[in-house]
């Protein structure tokens, strides 16, 4: 039964935009909602993109999550990186089958996730979390995305240093991120791509400065914006609610530390 789902499987279990729950298929439990509860072992068999009916005959169908699902459902202790800035990132930073990442500030795992999904079979991300409340909620959504084996967590502070190096990209999440942004210089290889993600402007400008200075070209801020669009025959129009400011993503290449006798200054 190709595409099947099975005993363990993960799903989205969709009624509506608002109203969608990711669930791990057990036979023995019955999912309770607002429109009447289902028996997930109803479900053993069937194909995604199927529907089921609740105890009240009501439809609900039976996804295959994303990417973005498994990201919009993680658990969480603080506030994740959205999809619309870690789909640039996962661009920009070129995240393939086989890159090595490291990654400073896990935080609840949200880009963890996506960064293991773009790298494995082949690849591997390794990420910092000081903080051990969130390097568990972070395990546990990198255990339900079946990402793990692509995925190490250190529970270090990566200020004091990381391990390894020539790694082929690196994503900086914490509040000051100049301080890790001398080792991660260090652990990258030669023209290999970071991102800085922040909140305010003055985390960003301190950031550029120390890009600059230690050795990192080719900087660059962005800040990204998504709107939905509510489409309905005849009224179609962009949504009143939108996710607005989360972050400033600052991207850089490592490049050679230039001696100050080779700077060239400009008029």
């Amino acid at each position: 039964m190709n595409g099947a789902i099975l005993e363990g499987s993960l799903i989205l279990l969709y009624f509506d935009q608002r109203r969608n729950w990711l669930l791990r298929v057990d036979k023995e439990r019955v999912f309770h909602t607002h429109k009447g509860f289902i028996n997930l072992a109803e479900l053993i068999g069937k194909a995604y993109g199927s529907h089921i009916k609740s105890s009240l005959g009501i439809t609900f169908w039976v996804m295959k999550p994303t990417t973005y699902d498994l990201i919009m459902h993680s658990a969480r202790k603080t506030q994740i990186m959205y999809p619309k800035d870690i789909g640039l990132i996962i661009l920009k930073l070129a995240l393939a089958s086989g890159c090595q990442v490291l990654e400073i500030g896990t935080g609840s795992g949200a880009m963890t996730v996506a960064a293991a999904i773009a790298v494995k079979p082949s690849g591997h991300v390794h990420t910092y979390e000081m903080r051990d409340e969130f390097a568990e909620i972070a395990e546990r959504n990198i255990r339900r995305a079946s990402v793990a084996e692509y995925v190490t967590i250190h529970h270090a502070d990566a200020s004091v240093g990381v391990e390894g190096s020539n790694y082929d990209a690196a994503i900086i999440d914490v509040g000051d991120p100049w301080t890790v942004i001398p080792h991660v210089h260090n652990a990258l290889s030669g023209g290999a791509p970071v991102v800085s993600f922040s909140p305010t402007f003055n985390q960003v400008e301190k950031t550029t400065e120390l890009f600059g200075r230690i050795g990192f070209a080719n900087i660059q801020t962005i800040e990204c914006f998504i709107r939905e669009i509510r489409v309905d025959t005849g009224k179609t129009r962009p949504s009143t609610i939108m996710v607005g400011h989360t972050g400033y993503m600052t991207f850089a290449q490592k490049v050679d530390k230039l001696k100050v006798d080779s700077v060239v200054t400009v008029s």
